[in-house]
């Protein structure tokens, strides 16, 4: 189908859904498939309201759709979630129960970037009406369109500047609590986030994908997008995402509807900087790279700010498609995937603690594009719209993460039964543990820390703390009631870069330490690096 078609399609179903078909027309549950932005030229957003009785009658209008929840927001509202699939039910242990491959999808993690939520919404109608039947013989699909739903109710004019529509306003990036959802990853601070890392233990996706709008540079791209970045993921997992999965979206995007896609990066400002496409972070607090280090596959989606809310949205769900067709297309290799990674023990190997960007090694053709300043006709607010220009232009690209600082995952850790925040979020990430039953002697390391700064700047309610110092062996007792955390399972990537001293995203980063790690003192933390015999649980 190329871009005009899809674009006519969409339009015909849109006009049916809208003013009916006939006398009869469709279906009541069916008329009210129709997003807000659709139904006012993509000038406002759905709400949070329309959006639950939307799901209503997607659920009522196809034995594949099953509507629940997980968890709240702040403000009370229920995190609307829709299981697609042959399945009997929308419960986490019908979900599991099926061979299927697992795909989530979420939407407006930003209240005011809407694009993911709109597509979404889009995508779940195609569905109802009986697109990619195929799709249900090899995935279940978790789709979450509304994740800071908080956010997104909050709309002002305000919101997102630049950003070329909706018109009538957007939501806001934050949740309730001031915080940035995809920077509470790894702290777990907000609801919403808490409710999110549950569902994924429930749920558990083989693949996460997460929509978004950028701004930043002005390029020539609709739409880029990232794996996980951070050097400790399985590297299986980035080879499926580099080599195949999304340079075959991309091909495809590019021969069906002309647009061109992209790895996510900005061009550095400044007058001493050298040119360079760059992209943003590795670290685990952002959902892409989380999930890497949950070894499941995560995908971002970053629509383009200054093309149009329409293109933005339409960009969106081409994307979801493709990718979405990789994955049917693959269904088994990315299960037998994820297994073969969830297999992989990591103690024993060298692991990244703190990291840089990588420079390519050799340049790579940027497309970068132009914008035009515009009014907002509701507020007359300036607004950027991209132009149709694409300028091919040489420059490195620091687009992967490399280790500068590295530490040999042990075998378990031993922490301390006070450390309750600690021992917390660690069953918040769904970590596995157990508490021994009697005092023991071990044969552990223990960490002396030699230096200790914070920033100067308050981020998320923090400032980040940094520390060196080094391990050495130590014979201890620990005394009953310890926990023992050991390394060797599934979730050992992540938490390594919880517990690790000096992870740049764990623990002591977030100030959950702070009364006890200075200059000269002993990390609470103890490792091992031969395995523990099975506490008692």
């Amino acid at each position: 189908m190329t871009r005009a078609d899809h674009t006519a399609r969409w339009a015909g179903l849109v006009t049916l859904l809208c003013v009916g078909c006939g006398p009869a027309g469709p279906p009541d549950h069916v008329l009210m498939l129709a997003t807000r932005a659709e139904r006012t030229g993509f000038q406002q957003s759905t709400g949070y309201g329309e959006i639950t009785r939307q799901l209503q009658y997607a659920a009522a209008a196809s034995d594949l759709v099953h509507l629940t929840t997980f968890g709240s927001t702040v403000d009370g509202r229920p995190i609307p979630l829709v299981v697609v699939g042959d399945l009997p039910d929308a419960r986490p242990a019908s979900v599991r129960a099926s061979p299927r491959l697992r795909v989530w999808l979420q939407g407006a993690i930003h209240g005011g970037e809407v694009c993911g939520k709109e597509a979404l919404l889009m995508l779940l109608r195609s569905l109802v009406v009986g697109d990619h039947p195929e799709w249900a013989s090899s995935m279940t699909l978790l789709i979450a369109p509304i994740y800071n739903a908080d956010g997104n109710e909050r709309i002002g004019p305000v919101n997102r500047p630049y950003q070329l529509g909706p018109y009538e306003g957007a939501g806001e990036r934050a949740n309730t609590q001031g915080l940035d959802l995809n920077r509470d990853h790894m702290k777990l601070e907000s609801p919403e986030a808490r409710a999110l890392t549950l569902a994924y233990q429930d749920y558990d996706p083989h693949v996460v994908i997460d929509l978004h709008t950028t701004n930043g540079t002005e390029h020539a791209y609709h739409l880029t997008y990232a794996p996980p970045l951070h050097p400790n993921t399985h590297p299986d997992i980035d080879a499926l995402l580099r080599d195949e999965w999304l340079p075959t979206v991309t091909t495809e995007i590019k021969r069906r509807d002309g647009q061109d896609f992209y790895y996510y990066g900005n061009v550095p400002r400044g007058t001493n900087v050298e040119p360079r496409w760059q992209t943003f972070d590795h670290r685990p607090r952002f959902n892409n790279n989380y999930a890497g280090l949950r070894n499941r596959v995560g995908i971002l989606s970053e629509a383009y700010a200054y093309a149009s809310f329409e293109e933005r949205v339409r960009s969106t769900l081409r994307f979801v498609e493709e990718t979405l067709q990789f994955a049917h297309e693959r269904a088994d290799t990315i299960t037998a995937l994820v297994d073969r990674v969830d297999d992989a023990s990591v103690v024993g190997m060298r692991m990244t603690t703190r990291a840089a960007a990588q420079r390519s090694e050799t340049p790579v053709q940027i497309l970068l594009g132009a914008t035009e300043e515009v009014q907002n006709p509701f507020t007359r607010a300036t607004m950027k719209r991209r132009l149709d220009v694409a300028e091919p232009t040489t420059m490195y690209e620091y687009g992967t993460f490399s280790a500068t600082d590295e530490e040999t995952a042990p075998a378990a850790y031993y922490i301390p039964a006070d450390l309750t925040a600690v021992i917390d979020l660690l069953a918040a990430h769904g970590v596995d543990g157990g508490a021994t039953d009697a005092p023991t002697t071990i044969t552990a390391e223990q960490f002396t820390i030699t230096a200790s700064s914070q920033d100067e700047r308050l981020f998320e309610g923090h400032l980040q703390r940094t520390v060196d110092g080094a391990w050495e062996p130590v014979e201890q007792e620990v005394p009953a009631g310890t926990l023992v955390v050991p390394v060797d399972q599934p979730l050992g990537r992540l938490l390594f870069s919880l517990l690790e001293p000096r992870s740049d995203d764990g623990v002591v980063n977030w100030n959950l330490l702070d009364d006890q790690v200075r200059v000269g003192a002993v990390y609470p933390i103890l490792r091992v690096t031969e395995p523990p015999s099975s506490p008692e649980q």
